[in-house]
């Protein structure tokens, strides 16, 4: 997860990005360039922005003032949907679903990597025989693994997870950065936060200020 090499296409440009609540500035203004196959972990104080600008990028929030390119165009994110997952604080899991059913849920919508099979995935990100429990029974570490399987389910090319490693033990933390790995090698790309150091499996990841 080293830094793109010149040829690797430029997937996301930002420039002058600026957000504001209530007329105070959250970030901004900000400027970064995402290629395939680099990670880039977003650092800042508490109250800097981080989550903020995932979920801007993820369509949650209306971006106040910059502009966005997503492979050489205009952002237009619905366009893009299929594309982007946003992985937040909130799983977006039904507590009353069971893993296998959430899953299904987000395939539905979002469509399904080639070659993908639920029941494959939760055994290989350490779900096996939890497949039918009900998401409100699992423990926060087995909740954070559910919703980890979209990763690996998903078709999206680029990743916005917010705190990632938040609720996992080292064999998640571990887990966390091989999703990474195998992405980035596929020519993909991901924005992170993490308030805890992160050890990268190979390379050190682009880094990204945030300023309010």
């Amino acid at each position: 997860m080293t830094a793109a090499t010149a040829t690797a296409p430029l997937l996301l440009e930002a420039r002058a990005l600026s957000f504001y609540r209530q007329d105070e500035p959250v970030f901004g203004p900000l400027d970064f360039r995402l290629h395939a196959g680099e990670v880039a972990l977003v650092e800042g104080d508490n109250g800097s922005g981080k989550t903020t600008l995932l979920r801007v990028l993820a369509g949650l929030l209306h971006l106040d003032e910059g502009e966005l390119r997503w492979r050489g165009s205009s952002w237009q994110r619905d366009s893009y949907s299929g594309d982007i997952l946003f992985l937040g604080h909130h799983l977006g899991l039904k507590a009353d679903l069971s893993t296998r059913e959430n899953l299904a849920v987000a395939i539905g919508l979002y469509g399904q990597r080639a070659g993908g099979n639920i029941a494959r995935v939760l055994a290989e990100i350490g779900l096996s025989g939890y497949e039918d429990e009900p998401v409100r029974r699992l423990s926060a570490g087995q909740k954070k693994r559910a919703a980890l399987t979209r990763l690996l389910l998903l078709p999206a090319t680029l990743w916005l997870l917010d705190e990632p490693y938040a609720n996992l033990d080292r064999t998640g933390i571990e887990l966390v950065n091989h999703l990474l790995e195998q992405h980035t090698a596929r020519g993909g790309a991901a924005l992170v936060t993490s308030h805890g150091a992160v050890s990268f499996l190979s390379g050190e990841p682009k880094r990204i200020r945030m300023h309010g």
